[in-house]
């Protein structure tokens, strides 16, 4: 009997021969696993979807709609164990377009401890995603759909959108190249384009690569350089960090700047737990800057001010990020395309789950558009 894995591998090969053509008859259920799979709003759906289907081939006695241990019976299973032992890594090595993490520990599937049928009422949107996802697995339950069929379906249309956003990217990057003989864009004009690209949905990981850029391009001028970037869903307590961004001298891996970044109003709350941080550290910090998309009160930078001393030589700031990139640019307007450039590649490595595919695509669209004009 094949291994999960080797199971795996045998489907996508199948999968990729299939192509454009699905092998599914019914139609309604291709509509279904076609929705679950582009559902670019909710990507927890499909990787419920695979880890239950999965399950069920490897385990034919279980059912797929009891993903979880606490129901009970010989019929239910650790569909988390199913997703990140075997899912993820079939995932990562295919790139296939699926969050990065497990769909069980999203809110709406974390504390569930009953069988997922179709009456169950899951808090998510869009309502579609989880309602045709559990109605695929009791189709498969009751015997009137086949577990190996729909998990190569799923599988089939990752692969097509996968391959489609990789034409996508490509056919901008391309028209980039084609571009790159025009007047390079003026600092002003990349806060222009950075204003636009902050505009759109889902932008909270921007500012993040907004500094992290700029150091990558002034770093050696500096003499400073940025730590790797942590996963933008990870806390702090988990990896030790201190901030979002975390700046080292170069040669010298104690860190010196921590930048965080916040899309609402710093409030006090912010500053005093930033406080807190600092003084477990053995080695004092230079500069705690938080960079803020939203506007900063009068009090809030009163406060901030009021800490150098009690801090012992640590200087806690509020910047606002767009003035943050403006000064940077016009500081270092000789790097503006290294900035910018590194900004971008950035953006297109970071992970969908952070930067999602519209927003990758929004950014060279915009950058074209802006190119075009200058």
């Amino acid at each position: 009997m094949p291994s999960p894995e080797q199971r795996l591998e045998r489907l996508l090969a199948k999968a990729a021969k299939l192509g454009s053509q699905s092998r599914v008859k019914q139609t309604h259920v291709r509509e279904k696993i076609d929705y679950v799979c582009r559902c670019l709003a909710n990507r927890a759906g499909v990787r419920l979807l695979m880890a239950c289907l999965l399950a069920k081939l490897d385990r034919p006695t279980v059912d797929p709609r009891k993903p979880y241990t606490e129901i009970g019976g010989v019929d239910s299973f650790s569909g988390r164990a199913y997703d990140e032992r075997y899912l993820t890594r079939f995932i990562n090595d295919h790139r296939l377009p699926c969050n990065s993490t497990t769909a069980f520990l999203t809110p709406t599937l974390r504390n569930q401890n009953t069988p997922l049928t179709p009456d169950v009422e899951l808090i998510g949107r869009p309502r579609e995603v989880y309602k045709f996802t559990l109605v695929l697995l009791d189709l498969v339950a009751k015997g009137e759909a086949d577990a190996d069929e729909l998990l190569t379906e799923t599988i089939r249309v990752l692969i097509v959108l996968r391959d489609e956003k990789q034409s996508r990217m490509t056919e901008l990057v391309a028209s980039l190249s084609r571009s790159r003989d025009a007047l390079p864009l003026s600092s002003e004009a990349i806060v222009t384009l950075l204003t636009q690209h902050l505009a759109c949905k889902h932008s909270s990981r921007l500012p993040v690569l907004i500094v992290t850029a700029a150091y990558r391009a002034a770093g050696e001028k500096l003499g400073e350089l940025a730590r790797p970037l942590n996963a933008h869903n990870s806390a702090d307590e988990q990896t030790g960090s201190l901030g979002d961004v975390e700046i080292c001298l170069i040669n010298d891996d104690r860190v010196r700047t921590i930048y965080e970044m916040k899309s609402k109003r710093v409030a006090h709350d912010d500053i005093d737990r930033a406080l807190q941080k600092l003084v477990t550290q053995s080695d004092r910090i230079d500069n705690y800057v938080f960079i803020t998309t939203d506007r900063i009160d009068d009090d809030i930078r009163d406060y901030a001010l009021s800490i150098y001393e009690q801090t012992g030589g640590t200087e806690i700031v509020v910047l606002d990020c767009l003035g943050f990139v403006r000064h940077f640019l016009h500081l270092f307007h000789r790097s503006r395309i290294v900035f910018l450039e590194a900004y971008q590649q950035l953006v297109l490595l970071e992970p969908d789950s952070a930067v999602n595919q519209p927003l990758k695509e929004a950014f060279l669209t915009l950058r074209q558009t802006a190119e075009s004009d200058e």
